[in-house]
């Protein structure tokens, strides 16, 4: 089985969606090729009804694993039948992640097996039934899908990818839930009264560093934050990760009670081991940088730091959180102190000690 993919397609384009195709079916994916690869039909030229897209093609749902959590794509087409596992255990384990929920996913499936997906538990966004393989007249190998079902499979990855572009309240920099996924999921945790962890965090002197290098050089370092916290999320011992992007520097993750210090001690550790590398070694080497405050005038601002402030919801101990509301304020004035101090650090809320 195949680890490295194929790929067709506009991977040269600025801004067209990244698509993995999960197949061992070589009429799925010379259909898919038709429809968007350059030289996949007799003429050279993509399907007028299909937009560019950057297709890359995995045999086993192992390949798709390894690569997945490092460089997620838009949008995931998956045979139900994989060598390895089935397709709707590939997508709820992508899927079981909130951090990549976003990431639309199509099942590709024979009419047979459709009574036997269990449509209200699995997350897929959309599902094509496949005919029984066409083969070409030679015997040899498989055609494309005729026309009617190609134009099908086409208007449902673009509908897919439409609808998950209208539902996504994701930061379009790291592509992390953005607020409302935020207040809807840890509402829900409080309603259900579960004991978790909320840790807010946010980068200290980011705006100078911002000010100073420009906002390309910022995105990169908001980008690598975003994956080291989700990173570290992922890796918490206890429930699903889940890590959201609230605006600018500023973000969110949840753990049980009992790992929240240790992951936050990694997110420190892992920041500060990386981030000086943003700089420019003149600024490494003195440990800060000149730029304007925001009041205009010139000041010297150490290396970026991460502060994190942390609530805790223990229904079972009497400390329980009524709303969200609450454990938003409680985040702010507990983050207040982090800021007073120098340096990364994590601090949590007294009051629930």
């Amino acid at each position: 089985m195949s680890t490295r993919p194929l790929g067709f397609g506009d991977a040269a384009a600025v801004g067209v969606p990244r698509c993995w195709l999960v197949t061992a079916d070589g009429c799925l994916t010379a259909t898919v090729r038709a429809l968007w690869a350059a030289d996949g039909d007799p003429e050279g030229q993509r399907t007028a009804s299909s937009r560019p897209m950057d297709w890359r093609v995995f045999d086993n749902g192992r390949a798709v694993l390894e690569q997945f959590f490092l460089d997620p794509p838009d949008l995931l087409l998956v045979s139900a039948a994989l060598p390895d596992m089935s397709g709707v255990s590939l997508i709820q384990l992508v899927k079981g992640e909130n951090v990549y929920r976003q990431v639309a996913t199509l099942l590709a499936l024979n009419a047979p097996d459709v009574a036997g997906v269990d449509w209200q538990g699995v997350e897929v966004d959309d599902f094509m039934v496949l005919p029984a393989a066409p083969v070409s007249a030679e015997g040899a190998g498989c055609m494309p899908l005729p026309p009617p079902l190609s134009t099908e499979l086409a208007a449902r990855i673009e509908l897919a990818l439409t609808r998950a572009g209208r539902a996504l309240d994701a930061s379009p920099l790291t592509k992390l839930p953005g607020n409302t996924s935020i207040i809807k999921f840890i509402q829900g945790l409080i309603d259900r009264r579960m004991d978790f962890a909320l840790a807010y965090a946010d980068l200290d002197n980011f705006k100078a560093f911002n000010d100073k290098y420009g906002f390309s050089r910022g995105d990169e370092v908001l980008m690598l934050t975003a994956r080291l916290i989700a990173t570290t999320a992922r890796e918490v011992r206890g429930q699903p990760a889940f890590v959201g992007h609230v605006g600018g520097d500023d973000f969110v993750f949840v753990t049980p009670v009992d790992e929240a210090e240790d992951a936050c001690r990694r997110v420190v550790g892992a920041f500060d081991a990386i981030v000086p590398g943003f700089y420019d070694a003149d600024d490494r080497e003195r440990g800060a940088i000149v730029a304007h405050d925001r009041q205009g005038q010139v000041r010297t601002f150490p290396l970026m730091a991460v502060s994190i402030a942390v609530v805790c919801n223990r229904p079972g101990d009497g400390l329980s959180l009524a709303h969200y509301g609450e454990a938003s304020y409680r985040a702010s004035q507990v983050k207040k102190l982090a800021k007073d101090r120098t340096g990364s650090c994590y601090v949590f809320d007294r009051r629930q000690a």
